[in-house]
């Protein structure tokens, strides 16, 4: 979780009341972190904002959103490649749940720069991911 996921993040909650952040559990995939470190990040980093659930899935994303009763999907992007995968998946859930939309918003310019990819590397080799991820998190 960056600095720019939490970006995102305070600009969806000015547009809903709540926002779930769901990390979704991909079996295929053996993450850098646990799923329960994961989670515990996104709190350290959300600590204090109101309006704030994190919660883990195991499904498809659709299939999560409408369980919990959730319209709007927010995905967000750093270019305009992201851009590109995110309206394919856009595309994709509409034809699978038309009810659920998607919104799309772009980090602000000033965090564009920043991946989880990049914050991973710092991480391996003992760099400082200070200003990468929000303040207040312990990697």
């Amino acid at each position: 979780f960056t600095a720019g996921h939490l970006n995102i993040l305070k600009r969806a909650l000015t547009m809903f009341d709540e926002v779930v952040v769901a990390v979704g559990v991909n079996i295929d995939k053996r993450g850098f972190f646990s799923n329960e470190k994961k989670i515990d990040i996104i709190r350290q980093a959300t600590e204090g904002l109101e309006g704030v659930d994190v919660m883990a899935y195991d499904t498809l994303t659709i299939d999560f959103c409408r369980q919990l009763g959730v319209r709007h999907m927010v995905r967000g992007v750093r270019n305009m490649i992201d851009f590109e995968t995110e309206r394919s998946i856009a595309d994709a859930n509409r034809k699978l749940a038309p009810d659920i939309e998607t919104i799309i918003i772009p980090t602000a310019q000033e965090y564009a720069h920043i991946s989880s990819t990049a914050v991973r590397d710092l991480l391996k080799h003992g760099g400082d991911t200070s200003l990468f991820v929000p303040e207040g998190v312990e990697l």
